[in-house]
């Protein structure tokens, strides 16, 4: 299928498959014509790529990834590799608990129940 197509069924722009291909991260061969085109797996590894780019995965730990993730058995050692994603979602993790800390804190000065930390002496020194 041709780039135009590719971006069609996919919802992903023309500019962001080039960019994909770019990376190294979406192979497309080219016709006689150096019309781009994609094999039928693009569709679900255009997709793929998506899921980890929202993940906040990097191109080159996408680039990684992408040969481990195949339905053919990976060429190399995927283990290194599987432990920075795990460390990437460990990450994420992290961060969740962060933002729900903040997002609590924001909730209880919402309702009045509490006061952002170090607002109080600031409000006691205008008075």
């Amino acid at each position: 299928m041709r780039i135009g197509e590719l971006a069609k069924a996919t919802g992903v722009s023309t500019r962001s498959l080039r960019y994909y291909e770019e990376q190294g991260l979406l192979p497309a061969s080219r016709g006689a014509n150096g019309y781009r085109d994609y094999g039928e797996q693009a569709v679900r590894v255009v997709a793929f790529i998506q899921d980890l780019y929202r993940a906040g995965l990097s191109s080159e730990i996408i680039r990684q990834i992408l040969p481990c993730a195949g339905s053919a058995r990976p060429q190399g050692d995927c283990t290194e590799l599987l432990a920075r994603v795990r460390q990437v979602r460990d990450q994420l993790a992290h961060q969740e608990q962060q933002l729900a800390v903040r997002r609590k804190m924001l909730e209880r000065y919402l309702s009045g129940a509490a006061t952002p930390a170090g607002l109080e002496a600031h409000l006691n020194r205008a008075h």
